[in-house]
Protein backbone atom coordinates (compact mmCIF):
# COMPACT_ATOMS: atom_id res chain seq x y z
CA UNK A 1 0.00 0.00 0.00
CA UNK A 2 1.22 3.52 -0.80
CA UNK A 3 2.27 5.94 1.90
CA UNK A 4 -0.90 6.85 3.83
CA UNK A 5 -2.47 10.19 3.01
CA UNK A 6 -5.38 10.44 5.44
CA UNK A 7 -4.50 8.17 8.38
CA UNK A 8 -1.37 8.00 10.52
CA UNK A 9 -0.24 5.97 13.52
CA UNK A 10 1.61 8.10 16.06
CA UNK A 11 3.20 6.32 19.04
CA UNK A 12 4.25 7.85 22.36
CA UNK A 13 4.68 6.29 25.81
CA UNK A 14 3.02 3.02 24.83
CA UNK A 15 -0.04 4.69 23.29
CA UNK A 16 -0.66 4.52 19.56
CA UNK A 17 -2.94 7.19 18.10
CA UNK A 18 -4.70 6.29 14.86
CA UNK A 19 -5.30 9.80 13.54
CA UNK A 20 -7.86 10.48 10.80
CA UNK A 21 -7.19 13.61 8.74
CA UNK A 22 -9.26 13.83 5.56
CA UNK A 23 -10.53 17.40 5.20
CA UNK A 24 -13.07 18.66 5.87
CA UNK A 25 -15.12 16.10 7.81
CA UNK A 26 -13.12 12.85 7.67
CA UNK A 27 -15.69 11.36 5.29
CA UNK A 28 -14.96 7.65 4.99
CA UNK A 29 -14.10 6.64 1.44
CA UNK A 30 -12.25 3.55 0.25
CA UNK A 31 -8.80 5.04 0.65
CA UNK A 32 -9.44 6.23 4.19
CA UNK A 33 -10.86 2.95 5.46
CA UNK A 34 -8.04 0.95 3.87
CA UNK A 35 -5.55 3.25 5.58
CA UNK A 36 -7.44 2.73 8.86
CA UNK A 37 -7.13 -1.03 8.30
CA UNK A 38 -3.37 -0.77 7.76
CA UNK A 39 -2.91 1.43 10.84
CA UNK A 40 -4.95 -0.99 12.96
CA UNK A 41 -2.83 -3.92 11.78
CA UNK A 42 0.37 -2.06 12.58
CA UNK A 43 -0.90 -1.00 16.01
CA UNK A 44 -1.85 -4.58 16.78
CA UNK A 45 1.57 -5.93 15.83
CA UNK A 46 3.87 -3.33 17.37
CA UNK A 47 5.27 -4.23 20.77
CA UNK A 48 5.72 -0.55 21.66
CA UNK A 49 1.96 0.01 21.28
CA UNK A 50 0.10 -1.23 24.34
CA UNK A 51 -3.13 0.76 23.96
CA UNK A 52 -4.72 2.67 21.09
CA UNK A 53 -6.65 5.91 20.65
CA UNK A 54 -8.69 6.55 17.50
CA UNK A 55 -8.99 10.30 16.93
CA UNK A 56 -10.36 12.50 14.18
CA UNK A 57 -8.95 15.81 15.39
CA UNK A 58 -10.24 18.79 17.34
CA UNK A 59 -13.14 19.55 14.98
CA UNK A 60 -14.75 16.26 14.00
CA UNK A 61 -14.35 12.52 14.52
CA UNK A 62 -15.90 11.37 11.23
CA UNK A 63 -19.12 12.69 9.74
CA UNK A 64 -19.90 9.43 7.95
CA UNK A 65 -19.27 7.62 4.69
CA UNK A 66 -18.59 9.48 1.46
CA UNK A 67 -22.18 9.70 0.19
CA UNK A 68 -21.16 11.08 -3.20
CA UNK A 69 -19.03 8.00 -3.87
CA UNK A 70 -21.65 5.61 -2.49
CA UNK A 71 -24.49 7.13 -4.53
CA UNK A 72 -22.92 5.86 -7.75
CA UNK A 73 -23.04 2.19 -6.71
CA UNK A 74 -25.68 -0.45 -7.35
CA UNK A 75 -26.42 -3.41 -5.08
CA UNK A 76 -23.58 -5.57 -6.40
CA UNK A 77 -21.08 -2.76 -6.11
CA UNK A 78 -22.27 -1.91 -2.65
CA UNK A 79 -21.90 -5.51 -1.46
CA UNK A 80 -18.24 -5.47 -2.46
CA UNK A 81 -17.66 -2.02 -0.99
CA UNK A 82 -19.49 -3.02 2.18
CA UNK A 83 -17.41 -6.18 2.61
CA UNK A 84 -14.20 -4.18 2.35
CA UNK A 85 -15.45 -1.55 4.80
CA UNK A 86 -16.52 -4.24 7.28
CA UNK A 87 -13.08 -5.84 6.99
CA UNK A 88 -11.42 -2.51 7.80
CA UNK A 89 -13.65 -1.95 10.81
CA UNK A 90 -13.11 -5.55 11.97
CA UNK A 91 -9.39 -4.80 11.94
CA UNK A 92 -9.99 -2.00 14.45
CA UNK A 93 -12.31 -4.12 16.59
CA UNK A 94 -9.77 -6.94 16.49
CA UNK A 95 -6.78 -4.96 17.77
CA UNK A 96 -5.70 -7.16 20.72
CA UNK A 97 -5.19 -4.13 22.95
CA UNK A 98 -7.48 -1.63 24.67
CA UNK A 99 -8.88 0.84 22.12
CA UNK A 100 -10.49 4.20 22.96
CA UNK A 101 -12.35 6.41 20.48
CA UNK A 102 -11.82 10.13 21.19
CA UNK A 103 -14.85 11.87 19.70
CA UNK A 104 -15.19 15.57 19.01
CA UNK A 105 -17.82 17.19 16.81
CA UNK A 106 -19.74 14.67 14.74
CA UNK A 107 -19.49 10.88 14.69
CA UNK A 108 -22.33 9.92 12.37
CA UNK A 109 -23.14 6.89 10.25
CA UNK A 110 -19.90 5.17 9.34
CA UNK A 111 -18.09 7.53 11.70
CA UNK A 112 -19.98 6.25 14.72
CA UNK A 113 -19.74 2.69 13.39
CA UNK A 114 -15.96 3.14 13.51
CA UNK A 115 -16.24 4.41 17.09
CA UNK A 116 -18.32 1.32 17.95
CA UNK A 117 -15.27 -0.80 17.11
CA UNK A 118 -13.42 0.70 20.08
CA UNK A 119 -13.67 -0.69 23.61
CA UNK A 120 -14.50 2.73 25.05
CA UNK A 121 -15.78 6.07 23.74
CA UNK A 122 -14.87 9.50 25.16
CA UNK A 123 -17.12 12.30 23.89
CA UNK A 124 -16.71 16.04 23.91
CA UNK A 125 -19.58 17.85 25.58
CA UNK A 126 -20.75 19.29 22.24
CA UNK A 127 -20.36 16.07 20.26
CA UNK A 128 -23.23 14.62 18.25
CA UNK A 129 -23.44 10.95 17.35
CA UNK A 130 -25.97 8.84 15.49
CA UNK A 131 -26.93 6.51 12.68
CA UNK A 132 -28.78 8.72 10.16
CA UNK A 133 -28.70 6.26 7.25
CA UNK A 134 -32.47 5.75 7.37
CA UNK A 135 -32.88 9.36 6.21
CA UNK A 136 -31.11 8.36 2.97
CA UNK A 137 -33.40 5.39 2.40
CA UNK A 138 -30.87 2.80 3.59
CA UNK A 139 -29.69 1.23 6.86
CA UNK A 140 -26.33 1.19 8.64
CA UNK A 141 -24.05 -1.21 6.80
CA UNK A 142 -20.78 -1.24 8.77
CA UNK A 143 -21.88 -2.58 12.13
CA UNK A 144 -24.49 -0.03 13.17
CA UNK A 145 -27.33 -2.52 13.48
CA UNK A 146 -25.19 -5.16 15.18
CA UNK A 147 -22.54 -3.56 17.40
CA UNK A 148 -25.03 -0.88 18.44
CA UNK A 149 -27.66 -3.43 19.52
CA UNK A 150 -25.03 -5.39 21.45
CA UNK A 151 -23.91 -2.22 23.20
CA UNK A 152 -27.24 -0.71 24.27
CA UNK A 153 -29.84 -3.41 23.56
CA UNK A 154 -32.27 -3.82 20.66
CA UNK A 155 -34.90 -1.26 21.71
CA UNK A 156 -32.47 1.66 22.03
CA UNK A 157 -30.68 0.59 18.87
CA UNK A 158 -33.98 0.52 16.96
CA UNK A 159 -34.87 3.99 18.22
CA UNK A 160 -31.60 5.39 16.90
CA UNK A 161 -31.64 3.46 13.62
CA UNK A 162 -35.36 3.92 12.86
CA UNK A 163 -35.30 7.69 13.50
CA UNK A 164 -31.79 8.54 12.36
CA UNK A 165 -31.71 11.22 15.05
CA UNK A 166 -28.59 12.85 16.40
CA UNK A 167 -27.77 12.12 20.05
CA UNK A 168 -26.05 14.68 22.26
CA UNK A 169 -23.19 13.80 24.57
CA UNK A 170 -25.14 13.69 27.84
CA UNK A 171 -27.86 11.42 26.43
CA UNK A 172 -25.15 9.25 24.87
CA UNK A 173 -23.58 8.83 28.30
CA UNK A 174 -26.94 8.11 29.92
CA UNK A 175 -27.89 5.31 27.52
CA UNK A 176 -24.45 3.75 27.20
CA UNK A 177 -23.32 5.08 23.82
CA UNK A 178 -20.48 6.96 25.54
CA UNK A 179 -18.28 6.03 28.48
CA UNK A 180 -17.17 9.54 29.42
CA UNK A 181 -18.09 13.12 28.53
CA UNK A 182 -15.56 15.91 28.98
CA UNK A 183 -15.08 19.45 27.66
CA UNK A 184 -14.29 19.39 23.94
CA UNK A 185 -10.75 20.65 24.47
CA UNK A 186 -10.00 17.74 26.84
CA UNK A 187 -11.23 14.84 24.72
CA UNK A 188 -7.92 13.69 23.32
CA UNK A 189 -5.90 14.13 26.51
CA UNK A 190 -8.59 12.27 28.48
CA UNK A 191 -8.52 9.36 26.02
CA UNK A 192 -4.72 9.25 26.11
CA UNK A 193 -4.73 9.27 29.91
CA UNK A 194 -7.10 6.30 29.89
CA UNK A 195 -4.91 4.54 27.34
CA UNK A 196 -1.77 5.09 29.41
CA UNK A 197 -3.35 3.37 32.39
CA UNK A 198 -4.04 0.33 30.23
CA UNK A 199 -0.57 0.56 28.65
CA UNK A 200 0.96 0.03 32.10
CA UNK A 201 -0.91 -3.25 32.49
CA UNK A 202 -0.03 -6.79 31.38
CA UNK A 203 -0.41 -6.90 27.56
CA UNK A 204 -1.04 -10.62 27.28
CA UNK A 205 -3.67 -10.66 30.02
CA UNK A 206 -5.40 -7.60 28.53
CA UNK A 207 -5.49 -9.26 25.12
CA UNK A 208 -6.90 -12.44 26.67
CA UNK A 209 -9.53 -10.48 28.60
CA UNK A 210 -10.63 -8.61 25.48
CA UNK A 211 -10.85 -11.83 23.50
CA UNK A 212 -12.78 -13.63 26.24
CA UNK A 213 -15.38 -10.85 26.46
CA UNK A 214 -15.73 -10.12 22.73
CA UNK A 215 -15.79 -13.72 21.53
CA UNK A 216 -17.72 -14.94 24.56
CA UNK A 217 -20.63 -12.64 23.73
CA UNK A 218 -21.13 -14.59 20.50
CA UNK A 219 -21.13 -18.02 22.18
CA UNK A 220 -23.55 -20.00 24.34
CA UNK A 221 -22.65 -19.55 28.01
CA UNK A 222 -21.09 -23.00 28.47
CA UNK A 223 -18.83 -22.51 25.44
CA UNK A 224 -17.94 -19.00 26.58
CA UNK A 225 -16.95 -20.29 30.01
CA UNK A 226 -14.78 -22.93 28.38
CA UNK A 227 -13.08 -20.23 26.34
CA UNK A 228 -12.50 -18.18 29.49
CA UNK A 229 -10.98 -21.16 31.33
CA UNK A 230 -8.62 -21.90 28.43
CA UNK A 231 -7.42 -18.32 28.09
CA UNK A 232 -7.02 -18.04 31.87
CA UNK A 233 -4.92 -21.22 32.03
CA UNK A 234 -2.73 -20.22 29.08
CA UNK A 235 -1.59 -17.11 30.94
CA UNK A 236 0.08 -19.34 33.54
CA UNK A 237 2.73 -20.12 30.92
CA UNK A 238 3.78 -16.46 30.64
CA UNK A 239 6.47 -14.42 32.37
CA UNK A 240 3.93 -11.72 33.15
CA UNK A 241 1.92 -14.12 35.30
CA UNK A 242 5.02 -15.07 37.25
CA UNK A 243 5.99 -11.40 37.61
CA UNK A 244 2.53 -10.32 38.68
CA UNK A 245 2.04 -12.98 41.32
CA UNK A 246 5.57 -12.67 42.68
CA UNK A 247 5.17 -8.89 42.95
CA UNK A 248 1.84 -9.32 44.71
CA UNK A 249 3.31 -11.71 47.28
CA UNK A 250 6.39 -9.56 47.89
CA UNK A 251 5.03 -6.00 47.61
CA UNK A 252 1.24 -6.10 47.40
CA UNK A 253 -1.04 -5.35 44.45
CA UNK A 254 -0.46 -2.86 41.66
CA UNK A 255 3.34 -2.67 41.68
CA UNK A 256 4.32 -5.19 39.00
CA UNK A 257 5.99 -4.08 35.78
CA UNK A 258 5.01 -6.24 32.87
CA UNK A 259 7.03 -7.04 29.74
CA UNK A 260 4.42 -8.74 27.56
CA UNK A 261 6.21 -12.08 27.59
Amino acid sequence: MAEPEFVTLQVEDGVGTIRLDRPKMNAIDEQLHLEVRAAAAEAGERADVRAVVVYGGERVFAAGADIKAMSQLDGAGMREWGRELQDSFRAVAGIPKPVIAAITGYALGGGYELALCADFRVLGSKAKIGQPEILLGVIPGAGGTQRLARLVGPAKAKDLVFTGRHVGAEEALEIGLADAVVPDAEVYETAVAMARKFAAGPPLALAAAKRAIDEGLELPLDEALTLETRLFAELFDTEDQKTGMRSFLESGPGKAEFTGR
